[in-house]
């Protein structure tokens, strides 16, 4: 459940003091740990050389500022938790991670206004029944169930205020506080990471284009017998507001539940898996945000609901020739056509040293291990997420010999490194080798002698 309401700052002035405050509490501790590792230099037992503002005690600090102010600068701070150590040390993506848990909701207030807003006076009188106590509350909008005079069972999403208008300022202020405080690496092209993550996060700020994805995604799936998608109701929907169906289920971290059967854990992590592939190979359409909060499971029928659709984005023809070129390559072992590719989508580049293309081959060899594995991968009882993070930092900050990856594979890591985690809390086995093979093929065939592949 969402934690206890409160107001969120919806001026750029307020938002940008909430970016203020974020950058002086980063400095005076950074000042604290400097000063800390200063009497430890001079007592003997010292011996650490990075950045004073790289402590867990200012990785907290910021995680709570960020998630006071919700909008832009929360959905920043979420997606840089997902991203590898070559971009972000260890000790800010665990504590950045409890952005992806509920936010806090807004007041009723508050909620009332942007109501009125949205609906005019008088907007009571379109329910039979509002909720104001939120059923999920994330960093952009929170969720209320209602039921519409003519009877309609509806989940609102509702937008918070000054969310929208502000994105943009709320990354780059948030940016520059982390590249002046050296937490982002030198070589990262802060503002092209931050343009992205603005142009993708506009895009989830606009709810009759979520409304539009809903349509489009339910056609998508309509072959997936085991996957559902609520309907979005046009006549109650607005750029901020956005109706759609009620799904009943549980939360889909219900699975983990010692009751549930490890059969029904594969099912479900395997029907994920195919569906993540097809939306790369096949749909060249994605949502890229697997928060736990974006999906329910229903018990009695088996089936998975796909909830928010807001962070859908659609892949151009070279990003996904590349992207199956590379994992054809990796799960072939093809260590030089590895490094080809990965020259080619951004993760090294023509003239760098050998030991830079090889560092980014080795990276994306360990981290594509359930692509390479022959069989039913545990993801719970894997230890690649401490693995990579430990190879990231050593190859990425240690030794600088990774580049950051380009700014247009930002959300596709984001879903990638979401949906292992996803499985991982789940318990899931799944084959995800037999799962790839299939749908590569079917993409060569459809893009050989210049066709192009199947959009559906």
């Amino acid at each position: 459940m969402p934690g206890p309401p409160k107001r969120v700052p919806r001026t750029r002035l307020g938002r940008f003091a909430g970016v203020v405050f974020a950058a002086g509490e980063l400095a005076l501790g950074g000042l604290a740990e400097g000063v800390r590792r200063l009497v430890a230099e001079k007592s003997g037992s010292g011996g650490e050389a990075s950045s004073a503002f790289l402590s867990g005690g200012n990785a907290r600090r910021l995680a709570a500022r960020l998630a006071r102010l919700r909008g832009g600068a929360m959905k920043l701070g979420q997606m840089l938790s997902l991203q590898g150590a070559d971009l972000l040390p260890p000790e800010f993506a665990q504590a950045l991670a409890i952005l992806r848990s509920q936010a806090a909701a807004m007041p009723a207030a508050q909620l009332r206004r942007v109501l009125g807003r949205e609906y005019g006076k008088g907007w009571q009188r379109r329910f039979e029944h509002f909720d104001e106590t939120p059923i999920a509350a994330a960093s952009i909008g929170q969720v209320h169930r209602a039921r519409t005079a003519d009877g309609r069972e509806l989940a609102l999403k509702i937008q918070y205020p000054g969310v929208a208008r502000s994105i943009r300022s709320d990354v780059d202020n948030v940016a520059a506080v982390l590249r002046l405080s050296r937490i982002l690496p030198r070589n990262a092209d802060v503002p092209a990471i931050a343009a992205e993550a603005a142009r993708q996060l506009a895009q989830e700020a606009d709810y009759l284009a979520e409304a539009d994805s809903l349509e489009r995604y339910a056609k998508l799936v309509a072959d997936e017998p085991g996957l559902l998608v609520p309907r979005p109701h046009r006549d109650l929907t607005t750029s901020r507001i956005l109706a759609m169906d009620y799904m009943e289920g549980e939360p889909l971290e219900t699975l983990a539940s010692p009751g549930v059967r490890q059969t029904t854990r594969d099912a479900i992590g395997t029907l994920l898996e195919r569906l993540m592939l097809r939306e790369l190979f096949e749909f060249r359409t994605m949502q890229t945000d697997p928060n736990f909060a974006n999906y329910l499971w229903q018990p009695g029928t088996g089936k998975v609901v796909l909830l928010d659709f807001g962070a859908t984005m659609r892949f151009g023809d070279a990003f996904v020739a590349d992207y199956a070129r590379i994992t054809r390559a990796v799960i072939d072992g093809d260590r030089d056509a590895v490094a080809r590719h990965a020259i080619t989508i951004g993760y090294a580049q023509v003239g760098d040293a050998p030991e830079v293309i090889e560092a980014a081959v080795g990276v994306i060899m360990l981290v594509c291990e359930p692509l390479r594995h022959r069989g039913r991968y545990d993801f719970a009882a894997s230890d690649l997420p401490s693995r990579s993070r430990a190879l990231g930092f050593d190859l990425g900050i240690r030794q600088g010999l990774l580049r950051v990856p380009p700014p247009q594979t930002m959300f596709l890591h984001r879903k990638l490194v979401g949906s292992f985690l996803l499985l991982a809390h789940i318990g899931a086995r799944v084959d995800a080798r037999s799962l790839a093979m299939p749908l590569l093929e079917r993409y060569r065939s459809a893009t050989s002698g210049g066709r192009t592949a199947r959009t559906r």
